[in-house]
């Protein structure tokens, strides 16, 4: 960025429309779409209901588990595109969505880098509701290449992963209106000689995939979470995100309690919501630019906090029932 369950599985969308006969021109073509999409509604209104707890409050985000999931991510070390750390920590992620419940998928490509061509691979988890309209919720996982120091990227790489797959956790146990996507991005950090750049290669091409399978329609909203673990949190709004997608954000936030972590001030930042804002799809970016080691050998656990990963996943979870709301309306 820079600143300015068992059984019948629910295929991955893009899967099924690849599958489905082109739509091609002629009386046929338009038959074709209304069949195809009646097939995609019946593919989430058919699917399993979640798993939702008998009475009670619904289950809450789980701070603790998401700060050692951030422990293990971290761990594995540097996570640059195309790397066999990220490799490990993608393995991850899909064993803990799997174990969750959670079906996921692998959406891989090929982008051209600064170092040629690399192999990078999103990760798609995806939560159906009792409506097909669909929000992502989305941010990167790797992390900038660097060859002068090690680069860890506790909270720039680490913070929205973390925060991601606990969500999804949390998701897959809570009532649902509107169907989730939680993705994961390869590659949205450039290459090392990159500094002035942001390339976005993951969250561009799940949106140009989208597109090429008229999928854009179903995305009805879009946020991004990215560097959202600083121990001294403070989130101003991005003067590029739609307005009343921040405006649900930070209603949730002052709900909550939490208003003096999202800040009235307002930064302008390229980061994964800009190719959705450049599809049409309103998109929101939640991120603390304000961070002192950003890009240093100084991105380590001790920079960030659980704390910080808390707040920003009840604001998320907060804020779903008003923006389910809107898109119903």
């Amino acid at each position: 960025m820079t600143a300015s369950t068992r059984g019948p599985r629910l295929r991955p969308l893009a899967d099924v429309a690849a599958a489905a006969p082109a739509a091609g021109g002629g009386p046929a073509g338009p038959a074709r779409r209304r069949l195809l999409a009646a097939l995609l509604l019946a593919a989430l209104l058919w699917a399993p209901p979640a798993a939702v707890p008998a009475g009670g409050p619904p289950p809450r985000f789980d701070t603790g588990r998401a700060w050692r999931d951030l422990e293990r991510i971290v761990g594995f070390g540097p996570r640059p595109a195309g790397s066999p750390a990220l490799e490990r920590t993608r393995a991850y992620l899909l064993e803990e969505l799997r174990r969750a419940g959670v079906a996921a998928h692998r959406q891989a490509f090929t982008a051209r880098t600064e170092a040629g061509p690399v192999a990078m691979v999103n990760i798609v988890a995806e939560l159906p509701g009792r409506r097909p309209e669909t929000i992502v919720i989305g941010g990167h996982y790797d992390t900038k290449p660097f060859r002068a120091f090690r680069f860890v990227g506790a909270n720039d790489g680490g913070s929205s992963a973390a925060l991601l797959l606990e969500l999804a956790r949390t998701l897959a146990r809570r009532p649902r209106v509107a169907t989730v996507w939680i993705v994961f991005f390869d590659g949205e950090e450039g290459g090392e000689r990159e500094s002035g750049t942001v390339p976005l290669h993951g969250s561009r091409h799940f949106v140009e995939a989208l597109g090429r399978q008229r999928q854009l329609g179903w995305v009805r909203a879009a946020i991004v979470a990215d560097m959202i673990g600083d121990r001294d949190l403070g989130i101003r709004r991005e003067g590029g995100s739609t307005p009343w997608l921040t405006e649900a954000l930070w209603r949730a936030a002052a709900r909550l309690g939490h208003r003096r972590h999202f800040l009235d001030e307002v930064m302008h930042v390229v980061d994964d919501h800009v190719p959705f804002l450049e599809a049409g799809i309103p998109a929101a970016l939640v991120i603390d630019f304000d961070y002192p080691p950003w890009h240093t050998a100084a991105d380590t656990l001790d920079q960030v906090s659980a704390r910080s990963l808390g707040v920003v996943g009840e604001v998320l979870l907060g804020a779903l029932p008003e923006i389910e709301a809107a898109l119903a309306r």
